[in-house]
């Protein structure tokens, strides 16, 4: 007779001593009489053992090549959870009867959607102070016990605050599943939907629910609609896109009167109005879509109020009739160089959001009078933007503001007397002093003459001798902007002397839609020539060396990374590139990939022009791989990512190995997270920690 002892931890897989090599695996495609041949296209496969085994190989490999900085990395940690607030609380927002608010506790990952009701008198929110009659909407930490990953889609309470929609991702891929709740007697009710996307509306009543769904390509092209307490099966479709280059949302306008559907493309967009009140007629048609014309739409008592680019590159404000939309009014003519980005209405006034000079700014019009002004601000450099303000009959707004160094702060303004309440500056624990902190606005020029803002932060007394390490960040893609903000994590390379910076290239939207339009399409490479052009001025201007910069982008800015170390491998120490669009003409070429349709009007396509096709291979990262003295490169991505897919970063640092194998490049990949990488906060700040502690090694900081 024999015995066995008791089954223990399997043994430890020892670390690997080399990278992992991929396996060539050459694949060919031609278009324009081009052939290109792909040694790591196999790594596509997701369902293939092989690409699963090889990505975990690359995080072995991976874990043990930053082994050192176990230490810094847990130090970094525990900064930003010691400067972090753990259990706080959002600044309530009225809504009807009630409060509504987020809080966090410390040890939990995620967050509490609480309300609590307005009591007598009551005109401003209540403070942290715990409330008896408080009832908890939805917990976060409940609805993720037991998942790795957790991701809160839509959360939708209906106009009389009886029910609350909300969807729920486990995935990390962006597919959502519908439930409703009745917030009179916290019952979970039958309806279920499954593969919803983001955005919901209710009815005025509360009785009907639009949601959205997407096709085979993952673009979100259908809007439903469900009768509460009827099978999903029986939904009706309302509203079906059909053209492969066009998105869908759906909303239900602030004054609750109408459901808004909205087609639009990267440059186009339709929108359609139902009647909140009469959920089940067919939607009734805004304006035609015209080519490169974009609007929205903003219900504001007899007329919808328009914000368009129609003979206005910078966008201009019309309205038309609410009963029965036709002829455009002039509100605000178009102004060159004041970029309008969206208009919010209330019952006795209008906020115009917008941008000049690179600063965002709040424009506010009273009812019935052309008369405007602007809110100020006193930084040189910060970013403003209105907040929650789910009241349309009201006369004081909520608007958030941040900059480099003031934390996000939270005021209310009262309209009519201009004045500003502050009513909560996100906490900065462990004796935060922003005098202790510096932020500046600089410029470079770029190679054809164009002047870059470059905004930058740095602590007190850092040496302009070339001797700081420094990040410059960049996205410059879809007009987005990387406008000023502030950050716990950051604190944690400011104080070791690292300086920011943030590259405001063209592609964004920082300096107005001719920015955006000068950085895409066939234009693309003036985001990459400014980028660089940027951390040139850093050096001239001895805020750091190049052996001491660290370059920093996440998906389309992603792509940037990939670029600039073809382009300009001398100019930096590092690079880190967060899921990362590296391969883009091998994605843009196949419109079986989700989303690739929707992106030729940002890239251009590839499929039908040669001349896009040339342009795009003549800077797209993975094709012009060479052997070149590359700065050291971290690549982070998430298998679950449906925007920018694993398998570009996992190909582009596998090429970078075999062609230049003296370079040092690093992937990391999340093997269960989507594309904003993990959910909880806790293993955010892990995550940050993990990069920051990659980035002071690289730049030479990682003692400090």
């Amino acid at each position: 007779m024999t015995t066995e002892s008791p089954a223990g931890p399997p043994p430890a897989r020892p670390a690997p001593s080399s990278p992992p090599p991929a396996r060539l695996a050459p694949t060919t495609r031609t278009f324009h009489g081009d052939t290109v041949t792909d040694e790591y296209a196999w790594l596509m496969d997701k369902e293939d053992p092989a690409t699963i085994a090889h990505l975990e190989a690359e995080n072995s490999w991976t874990e043990r090549a930053t082994a050192h900085l176990a230490g810094l990395r847990e130090k970094i940690f525990q900064e930003i959870k010691d400067r972090t607030l753990e259990t706080d609380l959002s600044v309530p927002s009225r809504k009807g009867g009630y409060w509504y608010y987020t809080r966090t506790e410390e040890g939990k990952q995620y967050g509490i959607q609480c309300r609590v009701p307005v009591r007598p008198g009551e005109t401003a929110p209540p403070t942290g102070d715990e409330r008896p009659d408080e009832e908890v909407l939805l917990d976060g930490n409940v609805l993720a016990e037991g998942k790795e990953f957790f991701a809160l889609g839509t959360f939708d309470v209906s106009p009389d605050g009886h029910r609350l929609a909300y969807s729920t991702d486990f995935d990390g891929d962006e597919r959502f599943t519908l439930r409703v709740k009745d917030l009179r007697t916290g019952e979970v009710l039958a309806d279920e939907i499954p593969d919803t996307f983001y955005g919901s509306a209710w009815s005025a009543d509360g009785s009907v629910l639009f949601y959205i769904t997407v096709d085979e390509a993952w673009r979100p092209d259908r809007v439903h609609r469900h009768v509460i307490g009827q099978p999903a099966a029986a939904d009706a479709v309302v509203y079906h896109e059909t053209d492969e280059r066009f998105w869908v949302g759906v909303e239900l306008t602030r004054s609750e009167k109408f459901i808004v559907i909205d087609a639009h493309s990267k440059i186009t967009s339709e929108v359609r109005v139902i009647p909140a009140d009469t959920p089940a007629v067919e939607p009734v048609l805004v304006a035609e879509r015209r080519q490169g014309v974009e609007y929205q739409i903003e219900h504001h008592g007899h007329r919808f109020l328009i914000l368009h680019n129609r003979d206005a590159e910078d966008f201009a404000l019309a309205y038309t009739s609410a009963d029965a939309p036709g002829e455009w009014v002039e509100l605000i003519p178009h102004q060159p160089g004041t970029r309008l980005e969206s208009v919010d209405a209330f019952s006795r006034h209008i906020v115009i959001s917008l941008r000049k000079d690179g600063l965002t700014g709040l424009r506010v019009m009273c009812d019935g009078s052309t008369d405007t002004y602007d809110m100020t601000f006193p930084e040189p450099l910060y970013s403003v933007g209105l907040g929650s303000n789910p009241e349309y009959d009201t006369a004081a707004v909520r608007i958030s503001y941040t900059s480099l160094i003031t934390p996000d702060s939270v005021f209310d303004v009262d309209l009519i007397t201009r004045s500003m309440t502050l009513r909560k500056q996100k906490p900065v624990l462990g004796g935060y002093d922003p005098a202790d902190y510096e932020q500046f606005r600089q410029w470079a020029t770029a190679p054809d003459g164009t002047r870059v803002p470059i905004s930058i932060v740095a602590r007190r007394g850092v040496a302009r001798d070339g001797s700081a390490p420094a990040v410059l960040y960049g996205y410059g893609s879809y007009e987005h902007s990387i406008d000023p903000y502030f950050s716990i994590s950051r604190l944690s390379l400011l104080d070791r002397g690292v300086v920011f910076a943030i590259a405001h290239v063209r592609g964004g939207g920082e300096m107005g839609r001719r920015w955006y339009e000068d950085g895409k399409m066939l234009a693309k490479k003036n985001t990459f020539t400014d980028f660089v052009a940027c951390a040139e001025a850093l050096i001239r201007n001895r805020w750091t060396a190049a052996d001491r910069l660290v370059a920093r982008g996440g998906s389309a800015g992603g792509l940037l990374m990939g670029a600039v170390a073809n382009l300009a491998p001398e100019s930096f120490a590092g690079i880190v590139a967060e899921v990362p669009f590296v391969d883009p003409l091998t994605s843009i070429l196949d419109p079986s990939l989700p989303l690739t349709v929707t992106e030729w009007e940002e890239w251009g396509n590839p499929l039908e022009s040669a001349e896009v096709y040339a342009y795009m291979k003549s800077y797209s990262p993975y094709e012009n791989v060479a052997p070149l003295p590359y700065p050291r490169i971290l690549a982070v991505t998430s298998l679950n990512d449906t925007r920018v897919l694993y398998h570009e970063p996992a190909k582009w640092v596998a090429r970078l190995r075999t062609v230049a194998p003296e370079g040092q490049f690093l992937l990391k990949t999340e093997m269960g997270a989507g594309h904003a990488g993990p959910s909880g906060r806790y293993d955010s700040w892990k995550e940050e920690a993990f990069v920051l502690a990659w980035i002071l090694d690289t730049a030479g900081a990682a003692t400090i």
